[in-house]
């Protein structure tokens, strides 16, 4: 049994069974629990959810953006992934610039107006163009601020200078695996008000043992339906990345949350999702002949036997 995929599947039920309801930022409305852990064994397999299609290429590319420091969507763009997308836009049609049809409240919207919606996506492609061919544009309007690439590897200290997180944290398993001290931090209490979103994955640590590594994220709020499966390749990926170049197998990977939540208008998904009969995990497949993290590109990295129920589409929360 796919224990992994059971214990996500687990804590949907119980976010509907027992979640609190509760008003949000985005005026969407959630059911909402507080305090949660999930554990993967990832010598089990790669924990892609197959209760419905993750694709692999988004998770990949976004955290290889994450690892190169990258803080603009004009990468993301360029290997097809949209999900960042809302954010940069919405920067876009609240400025000055921005001449188009009034946007407001797009997120919510273009659920239920088809008018609205065909203005929302000709407005959309035309700023994905935009950010794709105008580099001027792409600086202003593609860039996120000061968000997880910033800060994992390039966060500012006091005294002006930076700290590169990730690449001291992997030097630092390598020399001194025993230690308390392999962490890399999201939460920049100073850089929120410059960041197009503050990061929901806040906080990771690794432990090494028994030549092993695993992964413990706490992540502050969690959108159950649409991004926890998300983190949790990312974070998978992560781990097995910094193993390979560390030279360890992997571990375990846990997963803890504070507020953990189901949007109203991902009830009715979650519910198909809930019906489907889990699959076994895939595996990961990683170009050898690269020995460091941040050498790696999207061709470099590849899942093979993963056979997930189809899709299932909800709307993003912005």
């Amino acid at each position: 049994m796919n224990k992994g995929e059971q214990a996500y599947l687990n804590l949907c039920k119980h976010i509907l069974e027992d979640g609190i309801r509760k008003e949000d930022r985005t005026n969407t409305g959630t059911y909402s629990i507080f305090g949660h852990q999930m554990r993967f064994n990832l010598r089990e397999g790669f924990p892609l959810l197959t209760t419905k299609k993750v694709p692999f290429k988004l998770v990949a590319s976004e955290l290889l953006w994450f690892i190169k420091g990258d803080t603009n969507i004009r990468y993301l763009l360029e290997n097809n992934n949209n999900i960042w997308n809302e954010w940069a836009f919405k920067r876009w049609v609240d400025s000055e610039n921005y001449t188009g049809p009034d946007m407001t409240d797009f997120g919510n919207r273009s659920q239920h107006d088809p008018d609205f919606n065909e203005k929302y996506k000709e407005q959309m492609g035309l700023f994905k163009k935009y950010i794709l061919e105008d580099e001027q544009f792409a600086k202003i309007y593609g860039d996120l601020g000061f968000v997880y690439g910033k800060q994992w590897r390039r966060w500012k200290t006091s005294t002006n200078e930076t700290i590169d997180q990730l690449k001291a944290t992997i030097e630092n398993i390598k020399t001194n695996p025993d230690s308390r001290r392999h962490i890399v931090s999201a939460w920049n209490p100073e850089d929120i008000p410059m960041m197009a979103l503050p990061p929901c994955h806040t906080l990771f640590q690794f432990y090494v043992a028994d030549g092993k590594l695993s992964c413990q994220l706490y992540q502050r709020s969690a959108d159950t339906f649409l991004g926890v499966p998300f983190n949790i390749a990312s974070y998978a990926l992560l781990t097995h990345l910094i193993a390979h170049e560390c030279n360890l197998e992997v571990g375990e990977f846990i997963h803890t949350f504070g507020d953990t939540h189901i949007y109203t208008n991902h009830v009715e998904q979650v519910k198909t999702q809930l019906t489907r009969e889990i699959r076994s995990f895939p595996q990961l497949n990683i170009n050898k002949n690269k020995s460091s993290i941040f050498e790696f590109e999207l061709e470099d990295l590849e899942i093979s036997g993963y056979d997930p129920h189809p899709a299932i589409k909800a709307p993003i929360a912005v």
